[in-house]
């Protein structure tokens, strides 16, 4: 067995002091470039995931508008129309979701060594457990209350901002 000395321990700066270009998790201060390829996989995420959006949105927007209260339906022939979109959307959907998997899988296994890297792990946290955004903080149960403050936390921290928080405004 060999013993450790103080010539094997790690150099880096463990003071609680972090350079303006520095972010520190844990006790050790690091670039933000050693978080470059999770940074890079936010950007894919959110490029692919403002397209599933679009799609989602075209949805609702086409059932908004075919709804039987916004135009009478009479003919076999638009029912059947109807159904062919909603085909097509579904498979967009799961286009863009078949897309967006490899990327959300690869921000789930890269370590995060900045708080800037961190920030994109919460930020795809809350984009997985959004359910927990759609009702008021003191109306979710205790478990979800703990995680979405958490991710809340770490968000504030990274400075990276929850899209749909900011539209519901803080709670």
């Amino acid at each position: 067995m060999t013993e450790r000395t103080s010539a094997s321990r790690p150099t880096s700066d463990y003071s609680c002091h972090v350079i303006p270009d520095q972010q520190s998790i844990g006790s050790a201060t690091t670039s933000s470039a050693e978080d470059s390829s999770l940074l890079a996989l936010e950007k894919q995420f959110n490029i692919i995931s403002e397209e599933l959006l679009v799609v989602e949105r075209s949805r609702h927007d086409r059932k908004r508008c075919q709804s039987p209260a916004a135009q009478p339906r009479s003919t076999f022939d638009s029912r059947v129309g109807e159904h062919t979109c909603d085909e097509l959307v579904t498979q967009q959907i799961e286009s863009v979701l078949a897309r967006l998997y490899p990327i959300e899988w690869a921000i789930m296994q890269t370590p995060a060594s900045t708080i800037a890297g961190l920030g994109v792990k919460a930020r795809h946290a809350a984009y997985v457990m959004s359910q927990y955004w759609e009702t008021p903080l003191d109306r979710i149960d205790w478990d979800a209350r703990a995680i979405r403050q958490l991710i809340e936390a770490v968000c504030d921290l990274a400075r990276t901002p929850l899209s749909f928080r900011d539209l519901r405004g803080k709670e």
